[in-house]
């Protein structure tokens, strides 16, 4: 790069190639836009406007007022960037930037782009036209008063939400429909002509005929009333029509599956290997209605050889089929509490594909022969027939194999031998899961008791025995062997990818520890051994829940994809998922797969490219994660009914998350989360310190830390919002002055007020998302 003094003589001569142009359109023309974003490219910094002017010999007043203009309106275009430090840079607006919106309550939303790269803030104003979960493009318009990089609409892509479901208001000659779904914030109109009979206060779903714009609302149309919000159920039918999950089977389906008998036909078992001699049996919740999983271990000689069965689904889904495309359409079954809506018709599902007990059933098997040491040290795949030997509970397993049960295990005394062997492969195997530095956190699963008209009785937390454990492992052995076997035979495949946590993320995880006097290893790339490692060294120590959760929340989300980028939180190099294909769709594409090469078929002649594997990944992950909103939405919405006769009552709780806003309580005896919210909080003027995870108080030293616990009380239960308002009743811990004021504040999220102030909350019930089926890798 030349030198300063050089640029200056070399832009002072040089000549605008647009100078014309410029000299046609103004009285007094000035720099051109393409030669301002030279300058400032080949400065290779960001300049204060006086400095471009002074570039460019512009002195007059006239001339000053123009470039002033012109910059700003290069800045709106997003061509430039006006940073905190009143400089200009260059910006993305000649770029676009394809993406998904997310909305947010309170009205603005951010951009998550295609290309991974961090969001963009959408505000206010240019939301008003777009709805949560569209996609579009955008240009970097600039850079807001916290950083972000700031969003301008350039193109709707596509279009999301095509329904909505919500309470329907009648205002005089005014009706509308405020949706459910608190991401998307506008009110639906409704025309006289449209209301289709619905009455005030009832809960409907909404066509919309007319998308929002820039200055119209969105205009809908009422084709189905649910009824009143407070019906047994409706929770649930809600949360099926908001997030838009089709749970209606097409006529093609019906059509296409009307010649299957409950029985497997003759002519399926023939060409398959047959297992029905052994002993091989299904362990499972007690409440699951579908088996796509059996396992059997035999002791060898060198060590042991593992039989893991899971259901053909393959066999009966074909490519292109009504089934197969309505299974892709869902991607997955969705577990609500009480209620599943099947990937697949019950006739697959509770039928021909699941594992029962004593009655053929076809499956494809993954055989693992693994030493004495618990490695495996080969494995190979094969289609069989097989017959489950017994449906098993993970609780009797366990009462069986852990606590010697004498009633249970003579009850099943011709299979305690074949358990015995599973128990004690599970122990070598859970050995070498320890050594290569797996995560296994250990974090509380509950479950809703439902008793007369669905009215809740307890949320009580489910235990995490060795039975759990010992599925887990054998599945997770498994599904390596299937990505491992795909990776062979180069083939197109869809894996199950985790990548490790990013540079930020690293980043604020290291000054957290930093500040405890902890040092999590492995530099700027740790490993999983260097997470599990710390998690053993803190153990005894009493925010050692604390330390969990930030770890834990320092991870990234695992989707599909054929990248083989491997998952860091099972610390494998290679993974898919192939052990439940009657509830995931990849699982099923794994199975393809794998049949194709049995099949000694040609990479080239499989039905799908990898391509295809990057769009179905996209599809799948998103679909999964629509499940797992949808399912968040009705948990929250019961845990808020199950809280609303209890205002005004006590619980001690744990501090599950700290925001600018407040801070969530998860009460301890009911498993509930909810909102204090920092302006309640009247004895302080608290700061938010995003590392640390604390409000802290100026002037008291009093601190509200991930992990503290607390006492408070029920306040407000707001049902429609899905948001449940605590009270702080303990006072927190204090700190000595001198280590607050070492303290750096998060200054862009806020403080709260002086005075007290009435304040509605701002977040659900709920704030983040419970920790997933354990089985969901």
């Amino acid at each position: 790069m030349t030198s300063n003094k050089s640029q200056d003589s070399d832009f002072k001569t040089l000549q605008d190639p647009f100078a014309q142009r410029e000299a046609e359109k103004y009285e007094h023309p000035i720099p051109s836009r393409e030669l301002i974003l030279l300058l400032i490219e080949q400065f290779g910094k960001p300049l204060r406007r006086q400095q471009i002017a002074q570039q460019f010999s512009l002195e007059s007043a006239d001339e000053l007022e123009a470039l002033r203009r012109r910059l700003r309106a290069m800045e709106r275009d997003g061509q430039l960037v006006f940073n905190s430090r009143q400089k200009y840079c260059l910006g993305d607006g000649h770029k676009t930037i394809a993406g998904r919106v997310l909305g947010h309550p309170d009205g603005f939303g951010f951009l998550k782009p295609d290309d991974g790269s961090d969001d963009l803030f959408i505000s206010p104003r240019e939301m008003k036209s777009l709805m949560h979960n569209d996609r579009v493009k955008v240009r970097v318009s600039g850079i807001d008063r916290k950083g972000r990089r700031e969003a301008v609409l350039d193109e709707v892509l596509e279009r999301n939400t095509h329904q909505v479901v919500g309470r329907f208001y009648l205002e005089g000659r005014v009706a509308y429909v405020v949706p459910d779904n608190k991401k998307i914030n506008h009110e639906v109109l409704i025309a006289k002509e449209d209301i289709g009979g619905a009455k005030n206060g009832q809960i409907v779903v909404v066509e919309i005929i007319q998308q929002a714009t820039s200055h119209c609302q969105p205009l809908g149309k009422v084709t189905e009333v649910l009824g009143l919000h407070m019906a047994p159920g409706m929770e649930i039918e809600m949360a099926i029509r908001s997030h838009e999950l089709p749970n209606s089977w097409p006529d093609a389906l019906l059509a296409e599956i009307k010649g299957l008998k409950p029985e497997v036909p003759e002519t399926a078992k023939q060409n398959r290997q047959d297992i029905r001699n052994l002993p091989l049996v299904t362990i499972d919740g007690e409440d699951a209605r579908d088996f796509d999983d059996a396992v059997y271990a035999q002791k060898t000689e060198k060590g042991w050889k593992l039989l893991v069965a899971i259901a053909d689904v393959s066999h009966y889904v074909q490519v292109g089929s009504a089934l197969d495309t309505e299974a892709k359409s869902r991607s997955t079954s969705v577990y609500f509490p009480e209620k599943v809506i099947p990937m697949l018709p019950e006739i697959l599902s509770n039928g021909l594909c699941s594992l029962n007990p004593a009655v053929d059933r076809l499956c494809m098997v993954c055989e693992l022969l693994i030493n004495e040491d618990g490695i495996v040290i080969r494995s190979r795949f094969f289609e069989a027939v097989m017959r489950s030997h017994a449906r098993l509970t993970y609780t009797h397993v366990a009462q069986m194999v852990v606590d010697g049960d004498q009633e249970l295990t003579k009850k099943h005394a011709a299979l305690m031998p074949h358990l015995q062997n599973l128990y004690d492969l599970y122990k070598s195997m859970r050995y070498q899961r320890e050594l290569r530095g797996a995560m296994d956190f250990d974090t509380q699963e509950t479950r809703i008791v439902f008793g007369a008209n669905r009215k809740i009785e307890q949320i009580v937390p489910v235990v995490r025995n060795d039975a759990h454990k010992l599925i887990e492992e054998f599945m997770i052995t498994a599904n390596t062997a299937a990505a491992k076997f795909l990776n062979r035979k180069k083939m197109p495949r869809l894996l199950r990818i985790h990548d490790g946590p990013g540079t930020e993320k690293l980043l604020t995880l290291k000054t957290f520890l930093g500040e405890l006097g902890l040092h999590l290893g492995g530099g700027n790339n740790p490993r999983p051994l260097d997470y599990m490692h710390l998690l053993e060294s803190v153990k005894q120590r009493k925010d050692a829940h604390l330390i969990q959760t930030v770890l834990l929340r320092s991870m990234s989300q695992a989707v599909y994809s054929p990248d083989n980028k491997g998952h860091f939180g099972l610390a494998l190099d290679a993974y898919a998922h192939f052990t439940s294909p009657i509830r995931r769709y990849p699982d099923l594409l794994v199975h393809r797969a794998i049949r194709h090469c049995l099949a000694d078929k040609s990479v080239e002649s499989f039905q799908y490219n990898f391509n295809d594997m990057v769009i179905l990944g996209e599809h799948c992950s998103a679909n999964e994660r629509r499940a797992d909103e949808a399912t968040r939405d009705v948990v929250n919405w019961l845990k808020c009914e199950y809280m609303m006769d209890k205002i005004g009552q006590e619980f001690a709780g744990i501090i599950s998350a700290v925001t600018g806003f407040g801070f969530f309580v998860e009460l301890q005896s009911i498993f509930v989360e909810g909102l204090v919210h920092i302006a309640s909080l009247h004895q302080d003027y608290f700061n938010f310190d995003a590392t640390s995870h604390q409000l802290f108080g100026e002037r008291t030293g009093v601190r509200y830390r991930l992990g503290d616990t607390v006492r408070v009380k029920v306040v407000r239960v707001n049902l429609d919002d899905k948001k449940i308002d605590f009270e702080l009743l303990q006072a927190a811990k204090k700190t000595t002055k001198s280590k607050i004021v070492e303290k750096k504040p998060d200054k862009a999220v806020g403080k709260a007020p002086r005075k007290n102030k009435s304040s509605k909350s701002t977040s659900p019930a709920v704030s983040k998302p419970k920790p997933k089926r354990r089985r969901k890798i």
